[in-house]
């Protein structure tokens, strides 16, 4: 999720519930199907919807009705809405929970926490007109901030990151990538706001360059230019996750990684030390998610990181693996000589 997520959402995130926000509703159907698959841990989805115009609004209403009717479990919905629109739907129907109406939670931190666990215990459609983050929440939301991003990320297969447009990557941006590199994940990098941007036809090559040197460590990772706002390429984000998941769970065999090494080596042969010389015996895959390969050589010691990154490539540009890391690990066996 972007930027600007609502302090009753984030709190709501604090509490265990799975978040995401900016969602356009024609989106909702198929969330809600990527998410409550069978032997899904979550169970509780808060949404960020914008509902901001009558009709935007009946047809979220619309969608929901019909998820709960397909057995879909959305415990409780997350909406910011225009306050008019909001107090006018609640006045019709009386079937939404009115979060500070007045647009307003200036109490303190603990009022807001006893709102939202009303909230939890009571409501399937929450609204949230709160537009103002008291300092005090402001703070403590940040406190937890990177122990939410860990969690988060540790129970992703795959990692979206959503970057502002207008702002580039920032300090934080990589802070998760880095995170999500380091424990093996998929990588999409979603430039959110891209229709806020003035552009040329060379807007999007030099926006791409800035996001791979600054995030220079993860160059498998997959860039889309999106805007949540008007739902701009949303449809292809969903396809290059599922592409992304499958490259995550891609499986070589062994016989025909094992040409494709041969081949490298034949063409770079591997580096020696004192007269002597690297020799790979094999490789074998051994795990997914990331895919994890073992290289089996006389003297690990002569493995340099240089030529690990070769052979890595050239697995790279034979069987794809975009969107995520490959871990390549190096054993000796002595026998072989």
């Amino acid at each position: 999720s972007g930027g600007g997520k609502s302090s009753a959402l984030k709190m709501l995130e604090d509490a265990g519930f799975y978040c995401v926000d900016n969602l356009p509703v024609s989106l909702v159907e198929k969330f809600a199907e990527l998410v409550f698959v069978p032997g899904s841990e979550i169970s509780k989805v808060a949404l960020g919807l914008d509902v901001r115009s009558d009709q935007s609004f009946q047809d979220a209403t619309r969608v929901l009705e019909k998820l709960k009717s397909d057995g879909y479990k959305l415990e409780i919905l997350f909406m910011e809405a225009d306050e008019n629109v909001l107090i006018k739907r609640y006045k019709e129907t009386r079937r939404i929970h009115p979060l500070a109406l007045d647009g307003r939670v200036e109490d303190g931190v603990g009022r807001e926490r006893q709102v939202l666990e009303k909230i939890r215990r009571q409501a399937d459609y929450v609204i949230d007109t709160s537009h103002l983050l008291t300092r005090e929440l402001k703070e403590e939301l940040d406190r937890y901030s990177i122990i939410r991003i860990v969690t988060a990320v540790e129970r992703a297969d795959v990692v979206v990151l959503v970057i502002d447009a207008t702002e580039g990557v920032t300090e934080q941006d990589a802070k998760i990538a880095g995170i999500a590199h380091d424990r093996g994940k998929g990588m999409i990098v979603a430039v959110n706001k891209w229709d806020a941007i003035e552009k040329n036809d060379k807007t999007i090559y030099e926006f791409s360059r800035k996001v791979r040197e600054v995030l220079s460590f993860m160059p498998y990772a997959e860039i889309l230019f999106i805007s949540a706002e008007t739902g701009q390429r949303l449809g292809k984000l969903f396809e290059t996750i599922d592409m992304v998941i499958e490259n995550q769970t891609l499986r070589i065999q062994t016989g025909v990684l094992n040409e494709i090494i041969m081949e490298a080596t034949a063409m770079q042969q591997p580096p020696s030390d004192k007269g002597k010389r690297l020799k790979i015996f094999y490789v074998t895959q051994v795990a997914v998610k990331p895919p994890t390969f073992v290289i089996f050589v006389n003297d690990k010691e002569l493995m340099h990181f240089s030529y690990t990154r070769y052979l890595e490539n050239r697995i790279r540009d034979t069987f794809g693996f975009k969107g995520t890391s490959l871990k390549l690990i190096i054993r000796e066996r002595k026998d072989q000589g």
